[in-house]
């Protein structure tokens, strides 16, 4: 049996011998290599971290099991989050193991039904405004100076103290940093964390450079302001004023990385290409990464000889209804054997 994340990265993390061990089995997530985009981009080794296959679907867990078990520690008895998706599972679910009250604050029309659902499903009180990810981020950060609940946003930094063993078990299994850290970057902690994670580890012999990316309609630290309104397709970084913006600069500036923006079009690409060429299905967010590669690669940035590892933050089944809209109508035919057979024989 696998230790969880509280205990196999214990000493790096804030515990004390009062914090609760608990766990849903995040963590250990595959790192695995490509075998045709890498042939096909010109780059000496890619993989793809799959986050997706934490426990709800989403890095969000990493950091969620900290949060909640020092929210334990601590005697608390419920918990708030505002949400575009991810974080609003990860808090409810770690809140039902641990019979928490949960409170999630979500963007009214601005959330994916495949997390919607779960958060419901797991029996979060959820409450939808007429307003944006950063109107509730606010009104969370209101209530909790007025109510014992704890935050469990990345302002949370025992979220990003979670967040950042991914960064471990990158280390762990390449033996060492890879050369280039590509991320999407929403609210900015988990490149924030990443960063905290390679720089603490003393396994690894070098850093990589953090390449963060941003939907170009919420890109608010490339455009260095404060985006009002929000848009693209990636509701996961559909953020406008990150929380974790000087962690996410601090980040790029110390690792001689960037922070860019990448179109709709081209999380669009990217995300078809990770289904198609790879067999990895992503969130549209997560495909950020990978159109930062290929952004990076077309503005002539070497990768023949790098090491270079995306971040795939979340599950495509968390966001179903962008996979259908461009998926071709089912075409339908007669349950007769050569009928089936006629079309298969003239696709081989």
């Amino acid at each position: 049996m696998r230790a969880c994340l509280l205990e196999k990265y214990r000493e790096f993390l804030p515990l004390t011998p009062e914090t609760p061990i608990i766990t849903l089995g995040e963590a250990d997530t595959p790192l695995v290599r490509s075998l045709r985009l890498e042939k096909e981009l010109g780059i000496g080794e890619l993989y793809f971290k799959l986050e997706g296959c934490n426990p709800t679907g989403s890095f969000k867990d990493r950091g969620m099991v900290v949060a909640v078990a020092k929210a334990l520690e601590a005697g608390s008895r419920a918990l708030i989050c505002a949400s575009t998706g991810n974080t609003s599972a990860s808090a409810a679910a770690y809140g039902a193991h641990c019979g928490l009250k949960v409170f999630v604050i979500v963007p009214g029309g601005y959330i994916a039904l495949g997390k919607l659902s779960q958060a419901i499903t797991f029996g979060a009180e959820v409450l939808s405004i007429d307003g944006n990810f950063d109107k509730a981020l606010g009104m969370v950060r209101a209530l909790i100076q007025k109510h014992p609940i704890t935050l469990v946003n990345s302002l949370n930094l025992h979220r990003i103290e979670g967040q950042k063993t991914a960064a471990f078990e990158i280390i762990d299994t390449l033996g060492d940093a890879p050369d280039y850290l590509f991320i999407p970057v929403g609210n900015a902690g988990n490149i924030t964390a990443y960063w905290r994670g390679f720089v603490q580890y003393q396994k690894a012999s070098k850093r990589p450079r953090m390449m963060g990316f941003q939907a170009e309609g919420a890109a608010p630290i490339v455009r260095g302001g404060v985006v009002a309104e929000p848009k693209t397709i990636a509701t996961a970084i559909r953020i406008g004023n990150p929380a974790s913006w000087q962690g996410a600069l601090a980040a790029r500036d110390e690792s001689s990385g960037v922070i860019d923006c990448v179109s709709d079009e081209e999380i669009l690409t990217a995300y078809k290409l990770l289904a198609s060429e790879e067999g990895i299905f992503g969130e549209p967010a997560s495909a950020a990464s990978l159109a930062g590669v290929i952004k990076m690669i077309k503005g002539e940035l070497k990768l023949s000889t790098a090491r270079v590892v995306c971040v795939i933050t979340g599950t495509g089944l968390k966001d179903p209804d962008t996979a259908l809209k461009s998926a071709p109508t089912l075409a339908e035919f007669p349950a007769q054997l050569e009928a089936v057979e006629e079309v298969i024989v003239s696709k081989l």
